[in-house]
C-alpha cells in the first residue's frame, strides 16, 4: 500500500468547493487528463458508482470507483475498483478561519506489478503528487469563479 497526500488552500467556502469537487462530469475542468461520470446512483451518496478515464489516447485507462463515504461539505471517499488503480481515495474540505477552505486529497493505493511496481512508484509517486497538487489548484480557482 502506498500513500499520496496533497493539500491546497482555496478562497472559496467548503460548501462551494465540495459542490464543484463532487460535480463529477465537471472533473475535466480541473483534474488533469481526466474525465469522470456517474455509472450508478445519483453520484451524491454512498453506494453510487463512478468511472473516470485518465490519460491520453492509448496511454489511458478507466478507473472505476464506489462512493463509500459521503459527508457534505467536508468529505467524500471512494474505493477504487479498477484493474489499474485499486485502493481508497479521500477528499477532505476543511473550513479556514478566513472563510476559505483547505482541500486535502489522499490516496492509499495498491501498486500493481509487485516489486517492479514498488520500484516504479519511487518515480511515479512524486510525479503523481505534482499532478494532484496542480489539479487541486485548478479546483480552487474553479470553485472561486464557478
Amino acid at each position: 500500500m502506498e500513500t499520496l497526500s496533497v493539500a491546497v488552500d482555496a478562497q472559496a467556502s467548503p460548501d462551494r468547493v465540495f459542490a464543484v469537487l463532487t460535480d463529477w462530469p465537471r472533473h475535466h475542468e480541473w483534474m488533469l487528463l481526466t474525465r469522470a461520470w456517474v455509472v450508478a446512483g445519483d453520484g451524491r451518496s454512498r453506494g453510487s458508482r463512478l468511472a473516470a478515464a485518465t490519460g491520453v489516447g492509448p496511454l489511458s485507462f478507466v478507473d472505476t470507483m464506489d462512493v463509500t463515504g459521503w459527508r457534505p461539505p467536508h468529505e467524500v471517499e471512494v474505493r477504487h475498483t479498477g484493474r489499474v488503480v485499486r485502493g481508497v481515495g479521500r477528499f477532505h474540505v476543511l473550513p479556514r478561519p478566513d472563510g476559505g477552505s483547505r482541500i486535502i486529497w489522499e490516496e492509499n493505493l495498491h501498486v500493481p506489478f509487485g516489486l517492479a511496481g514498488r520500484i516504479g512508484w519511487r518515480i511515479a509517486g512524486p510525479v503523481s503528487a505534482v499532478f494532484l497538487r496542480v489539479s487541486l489548484r485548478r479546483l480552487a480557482a474553479l470553485a472561486l469563479r464557478a
